[in-house]
């Protein structure tokens, strides 16, 4: 364990034994949004159906790799159908110099901006289209839980509202599985317990009583509201990543999948990242005393990774 493998996500995975890990975080290339300049990556098909049905491949061998009590973490944001007036040109990754999305002078591969049944300009609809494809495979799909990036960067577009979030799907392999909600929950504030305290007042003698909400419902047991946690909520409020490296440019935040880890399993379980990238989900399986197994195409990014996770970066 705690190993970088350089390779294709698919294959590499293939390689490893069933029921072996217990669960899985990562971030897939988002679609159509920038050029990693390796053979068979992910995110530049020609179509949004051909994205979703490679990292569905992908994530059915995570499945099968999964222990039956293992869990999936995807952080995966949407993009954007063009304007139809031509095809898409990406930044090309790795060489530091990525200050805008659109590189004009250097070596890019095109990406249709407009295809069937979607329209110029539409939402393509990526985060949903990838979490319903995986439940029609086995997956469980457990819950939506938003990123709210609390220092989003601002955009120039002027007839929507500018984007400040981006999904994280848990998934599970089976029905019931390995959850630790106690290792997330969150300081209870002074002002919730008051006002779940007062829920405790007899509403029987008006009518409708039956239809209450839940916290004004008569209760026999009062121990949640002596409690000083909270349930970790699906909204997640985290800034995005501080950590530079100019050779790798879409991070998630330690903070954003620190939860995952956490409740995800235990310590000495095994984490998996399929697409290691900068080697976040390693430095904090690392740091919470977990094994990790990453594995990522681009051979540069598994040795900066490597070296990060040692603290040499």
């Amino acid at each position: 364990m705690n190993k970088i493998i350089c390779g294709n996500s698919l294959e590499v995975l293939k390689t490893l034994a069933d029921n072996s890990v217990d669960m899985c975080v990562t971030s897939p290339p988002y679609y159509g949004l920038r050029d990693y300049g390796e053979s068979g990556q992910i995110g530049m098909e020609q179509t949004p159906q051909e994205y979703i049905e490679h990292l569905t491949e992908i994530f059915m061998e995570v499945h099968r790799v999964l222990k039956p009590t293992g869990t999936l973490w995807i952080n995966i944001g949407d993009s954007y159908a063009g304007s139809g007036k031509g095809p898409m040109s990406l930044a090309v990754a790795g060489n530091g110099k990525n200050s805008t999305l659109y590189a004009k002078n250097s070596k890019v591969h095109e990406v249709p901006k407009t295809w069937d049944g979607i329209k110029p300009k539409d939402m393509i609809g990526i985060p949903w289209m990838l979490a319903f494809s995986l439940r029609a495979k086995g997956w469980y799909l457990r819950s939506d839980i938003i990123w709210h990036k609390t220092n989003c960067l601002p955009e120039s577009v002027k007839d929507r509202p500018t984007k400040c979030y981006e999904h994280i799907f848990l998934l599970s392999k089976s029905r019931k599985y390995y959850y630790d909600y106690k290792a997330i929950q969150e300081p209870l504030k002074q002002v919730s317990r008051e006002r779940y305290k007062r829920g405790r007042s007899d509403h029987s003698k008006y009518a409708g009583e039956g239809l209450q909400q839940n916290i004004n419902r008569q209760r026999d047991d009062f121990s949640m509201f002596d409690q000083e946690y909270k349930r970790k909520r699906d909204v997640w409020e985290v800034s995005t990543n501080t950590f530079k490296m100019d050779e790798h440019f879409a991070m998630y935040p330690e903070k954003l999948i620190e939860p995952c880890v956490l409740a995800g399993s235990e310590k000495g379980g095994i984490v998996l990242d399929p697409f290691f990238g900068s080697g976040t989900t390693g430095v904090v399986a690392k740091k919470h005393g977990r094994e990790y197994i990453g594995i990522d195409i681009n051979p540069k990014y598994c040795t900066l990774a490597g070296k990060r996770i040692m603290g040499v970066v």
